[in-house]
């Protein structure tokens, strides 16, 4: 997805602080008859990293996966994956630091800081051998946590994912400063990026906003109901939500090129699935097709479908992704018997 993409038509980056808890639910019927996780405004399970507060789900058993949302979305948009994936796996879906019912820490927030939080959870909280599935920023956080566990990742499953290739003939170059610039034209800068942001966050958080962005990227917008609208809003609400979002659109969407694609990709060694919605207006097939022409362990499957296939059309996603799953290594698919 590219910067502005982000940031004019991104969902709200932020959510809610609640109390802890060790909610478990049986998964609940929908309108088109897939079992669907039950929303819980006060989330389900929380795990303290580095002083924050971290909101994740874990249902089922067997050989684990670990679910990642992408940017605005939380652990809730694996609404239709989680039961059905539980069924022969343990799965857990976790929300990243500053999303969904995770703390919204004030930091400098970076791909090196989600990528930090999901390899310690992994370690923490799974403790075994686990596949990464991650849909836009949750994709790329995958591959880059992937490649920091390789004992500990069995494969990775994309589905949209963010992140750029690089440009061989951008060379990085770094200058000094003027008093000009630093005293007068950034901090000018500053205040307007937070005046117009500010209007962008307040804008992105209205229900009516929301729900139409969410019909731009699902090609059927059946499923863009009120408990998706209500799993983006609600977190919307934290005093914290509107720093957060400045912070991420100036500090980390405008830094993307410094990790790309390719770079990742040349330190991954496990299987990696695509699973690409070839109608997606923000990130295209041309993408999918290029990953798996650089990475050669890549198996790809082309949906009919937008930014997320995996609420569009779960029952393709779910359908795909286990079977891949049992093509993986025999740790993997002896645990899930």
């Amino acid at each position: 997805m590219s910067r502005r993409s982000f940031a004019f038509k991104g969902i709200v980056a932020s959510g809610v602080s609640v109390a802890a808890s060790t909610l478990t639910a049986e998964a609940e019927p929908s309108s088109k008859g897939f079992e669907r996780l039950p929303y819980k405004p006060e989330g389900y399970n929380y795990w303290t990293w580095r002083g924050h507060k971290i909101h994740y789900v874990v249902q089922g058993e067997g050989s684990p996966i670990v679910l990642i949302h992408g940017f605005g979305a939380s652990a809730f948009h694996w609404r239709y994956n989680i039961p059905e994936l539980a069924k022969k796996h343990k799965v857990y879906a976790l929300d990243l630091l500053g999303f969904g019912w995770s703390d919204k820490a004030l930091i400098d927030y970076d791909a090196m800081v989600w990528r930090d939080q999901v390899v310690d959870f992994v370690k923490e909280i799974v403790k075994e051998p686990t596949v990464l599935v991650g849909n836009s920023l949750g994709g790329f956080t995958a591959l880059v946590a992937a490649t920091g566990l390789p004992d500990l990742v069995n494969g990775v499953a994309l589905l949209n994912s963010a992140g750029q290739f690089g440009d061989g003939k951008r060379e990085s170059e770094t200058s000094e400063e003027t008093a000009l610039q630093k005293f007068l034209l950034k901090p000018l800068k500053e205040v307007f990026q937070r005046v117009v942001l500010g209007f962008l966050f307040w804008q992105a958080k209205q229900p009516a906003r929301v729900l139409s962005v969410l019909k731009s990227v699902y090609i059927n917008s059946s499923n863009v109901d009120d408990y998706l609208v209500e799993s983006i809003t609600r977190p919307a609400q934290d005093p914290n939500a509107g720093e957060v979002y400045y912070r991420l659109m100036t500090r980390f969407m405008m830094n993307q090129s410094k990790y790309t694609l390719d770079a990742v990709l040349s330190e991954l060694s496990c299987p990696l699935l695509l699973l690409w919605g070839d109608l997606d207006p923000w990130v295209g097939p041309a993408k999918a097709n290029r990953i798996k022409e650089f990475y050669p362990k890549t198996t790809l499957v082309n949906l009919q479908a937008g930014h997320c296939p995996h609420d569009e059309t779960p029952e393709l996603v779910n359908k795909a992704l286990l079977d891949w799953l049992t093509t993986l290594t025999p740790e993997v698919t002896l645990q899930t018997v």
